[in-house]
Order: C-alpha cells, then sequence, then structure tokens
C-alpha cells in the first residue's frame, strides 16, 4: 500500500494486516510515510514494513520512523539477523518456493524456526514477490511444523475455495498481492471485500 485514498478505502475492510514496501528497486515502494493514513489506522490493523536484504540498522531506523507493528523480511536475510530484528517486533520470514513442484521447505524452515515468528511461502522470483505466479501447492503437503504461516504468491480473487479447502492447521493468514491490483501498489477494494467476506464467512 502507498496511497492513501487506497489505504484508507482497503483499511474499511478490516484486514488483519497491510503492508508497506520499502525497497526501492519494487514498483509498490512506498517513498514516503503516506501523511496522516498510518497514524490513523485503526489498532486492529497490523501495520508491516517489508524490507529485502535491509541491514539490522535500517529496519530499526524505518520501523521507529513509520512506526509499524512487524516487520516481513522478504531477501536472504540470516536467521541471526531475523532474530535481531525480532528483539524489537514481530517478524514474518519469507521462504522462496519454486513455482514447479520443488523439493520439501522443511530443510529451509529449520533454519528460521528459533528467530522468526511466522514464515511466508511466496512463489520464487528474480523480482522479489509480486508477479502473480502461483507456486504447487501440493508442495505444503510437506510441512509439518508448528511455525504459523502465511500463503502468497499469486492468490486471487478466484482462489477463496481453494484457500478454504486448505486443512493445515498452521495456515494463519494469506498474503493478497498483485492479482488484487489495478496498478502496482494500487488494490481492487471490491474485489478485496469479496474475498475477504467469502473466506472468513467459510472459516467463522
Amino acid at each position: 500500500m502507498r496511497d492513501p485514498g487506497n489505504i484508507a478505502e482497503v483499511a474499511a475492510l478490516e484486514p488483519d494486516y497491510m503492508g508497506f514496501i520499502l525497497f526501492d528497486r519494487s514498483p509498490r515502494y512506498a517513498s514516503a510515510t503516506p501523511g496522516g493514513a498510518l497514524r490513523h489506522l485503526p489498532e486492529s490493523i497490523c501495520k508491516v514494513g517489508v524490507f529485502v536484504d535491509a541491514t539490522c540498522d535500517a529496519v530499526y531506523e524505518a520501523v521507529a520512523r513509520w512506526r509499524f507493528d512487524a516487520v516481513q523480511l522478504h531477501g536472504v536475510e540470516t536467521p541471526e539477523l531475523c532474530a535481531a530484528v525480532r528483539k524489537l517486533c514481530p517478524v514474518i520470514k519469507a521462504i522462496w518456493v519454486a513455482s514447479e513442484r520443488a523439493a520439501p521447505v522443511a530443510p529451509v524452515v529449520g533454519l528460521y524456526a528459533d528467530s522468526v515468528d511466522y514464515l511466508l511461502f511466496d512463489t520464487h522470483t528474480p523480482n522479489y514477490g509480486g508477479s502473480g505466479r502461483q507456486f504447487d501447492w501440493d508442495v505444503l503437503d510437506d510441512y509439518d511444523g508448528a511455525k504459523p504461516f502465511f500463503l502468497g504468491g499469486g492468490v486471487g480473487p478466484k482462489d477463496a475455495e481453494r484457500i478454504n479447502a486448505v486443512k493445515i492447521s498452521s495456515l494463519h493468514a494469506v498474503d493478497l498481492n498483485s492479482r488484487f491490483e489495478t496498478a502496482p501498489g494500487i488494490k481492487d477494494a471490491a474485489a478485496l471485500a469479496k474475498f475477504i467476506k467469502s473466506v472468513r464467512y467459510e472459516q467463522d
């Protein structure tokens, strides 16, 4: 998210999380704090700063300036850096999964099990996400860890039924990004509203 009007529009849908990308090579780069848009978000919405291979000091500075509630690390950050950031706020660590069925994710997950709060399974892409491509969700059958995870990677408006069919207790949240956009960083609030209602209704 980066546009104040769009932020307010999406906030009215009461999402659990809202992400702000602080990676200047991303077309969704939030180059400056969007005025009072973040300050006036409901406390129920977790404001997440998204970083790619930033230094610990840079993350600390951004968390303080933007008043983030959590951090998503989307690069090749080490478990040690994740643990250091975790002293400040909860950490979501992205785990890259090839678009085709790949090796089990468990070995990589094990490296971060003790240094993060959540995992995010996302489709591997040279541009660090936002490709709109899905990986083979069957790879999640190999995941039997207790660490809660976000499911990302090309989740779109037509995937609500598939999401509701996932019966993995560790599934914590769904990351909705490029397939719900009208332009990079601008969300289609109507499409989000329909999807959120379908998923939450089924889960309730």
